[in-house]
């Protein structure tokens, strides 16, 4: 199988991918599970983009099943690298720490007494120049 997919055929590829998604899946959430908590990456994405890079990609010649494995496991590699990569640059928050914005205060609503304070005022206001009350 993996010779016709070298070789180019189409279907070939569509052919591998059912046979072998079950061990490449668990590489993948072999190497998800390596990573700190918190990733966005799901082990079938990881595996989905790994196999479209191995058979989409340059055409490179697997010896054996074990060496298309180790190709599999270095593109999954190479993703979550620059994955990590892409998240530390400065536009994608760099060093920035995520925030949980449910523990965040937000400015409290005014009090009473400076909602009475400030009507108070307006009041006075008005009465000290009526003419410049707005309808």
């Amino acid at each position: 199988m993996l010779s016709a997919v070298e070789a180019g055929e189409g279907e070939a590829a569509e052919q591998l991918l059912p046979l072998i998604y079950d061990e490449l899946r668990k590489v993948a959430a072999h190497k998800l599970s390596l990573l700190p908590p918190g990733q966005t990456l799901q082990a079938t994405a990881l595996v989905h983009e790994a196999y479209l890079r191995l058979i989409g990609g340059q055409k490179e010649k697997w010896e054996n099943r074990r060496h298309f494995f180790a190709a599999a496991a270095e593109a999954m590699r190479h993703i979550l690298i620059d994955r990590a990569r892409r998240r530390l640059r400065v536009r994608h928050g760099g060093e920035s720490e995520r925030t949980d914005l449910d523990i965040i205060d937000v400015t409290a609503p005014a009090k009473d007494e400076v909602l009475l304070q400030l009507n108070e005022a307006l009041d006075e206001l008005q009465s000290l120049s009526p003419e410049r009350r707005k309808s």
